[in-house]
């Protein structure tokens, strides 16, 4: 392949570009706070299970607590009607009236036993509310470190960007005035090289995979014409000849 030494040139200069615009795109996907903000999405994913089940038991002590509070009331009516149809004089047959004393008795126990479990359910519901509020706290303090975990991926991010949109801006001048042909064999290189599609030839050392280059092939080089497309024949990158090659 043929191409003006001056393309081959400035081929070293999209190379620098290219390289540094990979740098920055590998600076993008490795931002700290990605790792952070998959740490803290699985925290608020686990969190939302957690205070979801923590609200469903919240919610049936609740209804547990007001059908005790009724069981009470109800019990509580029913001793109330049973005194005052006594006090009233409503029951006048001995038989009944004892009768009507031990079932107040039994009902002073019922209540007794019910305002019991009532209170074991007010215990049980203030510790479950106790924890609800807890992972609900523990929740809104995830989502505001996310969110601003976020903000800071989202500020890195645009700088990055508009880094990257300045070196492209830079770039498309370059390779405009590039032979297709050249270009398209760099653009090959790059892909299958690690990002490094052109080489600089500097003391004789290739820039690509960084090995010297032995005399008969330093020969072969100098020997060959100034337009001439130099490949590295151990990475097979084009070698760029510049006054630094040792040549």
């Amino acid at each position: 392949m043929k191409a003006d030494p001056f393309a081959q040139l400035k081929l070293l200069d999209v190379q620098e570009l290219d390289s540094r615009a990979d740098l920055l795109r590998h600076q993008k996907a490795s931002l700290p706070e990605l790792a952070e903000i998959d740490s803290l999405t699985q925290s608020h994913t686990e969190l939302l299970d957690q205070q979801r089940d923590a609200q469903i038991v919240v919610d049936d002590l609740v209804a547990e607590q007001a059908k005790a509070d009724a069981d009470v009331e109800q019990v509580k009516t029913r001793r109330t009607r049973d005194r005052e149809r006594m006090d009233q004089g409503l029951i006048t047959n001995p038989k009944d009236l004892s009768r009507m004393q031990q079932e107040l008795v039994s009902l002073e126990r019922r209540i007794a036993s019910l305002e019991d479990t009532e209170i074991e359910i007010m215990e049980r519901l203030e510790a479950a509310q106790a924890a609800l509020d807890m992972l609900t706290s523990q929740l809104a303090g995830t989502d505001a470190r996310l969110a601003d975990v976020v903000a800071h991926r989202d500020e890195k991010t645009a700088g990055i960007e508009r880094d990257l949109a300045a070196i492209e801006a830079e770039r498309l001048p370059l390779v405009a005035d590039l032979p297709a042909d050249l270009l398209a064999l760099y653009d090959k290189l790059r892909a299958s090289k690690n990002g490094v599609g052109a080489a600089h030839l500097r003391a004789r050392q290739c820039s690509g995979c960084m090995l010297t280059l032995d005399n008969a092939e330093l020969g072969v080089i100098k020997a060959s014409p100034s337009d001439e497309v130099i490949r590295c024949e151990e990475c097979q990158r084009i070698l760029v000849r510049t006054s630094e090659s040792g040549l």
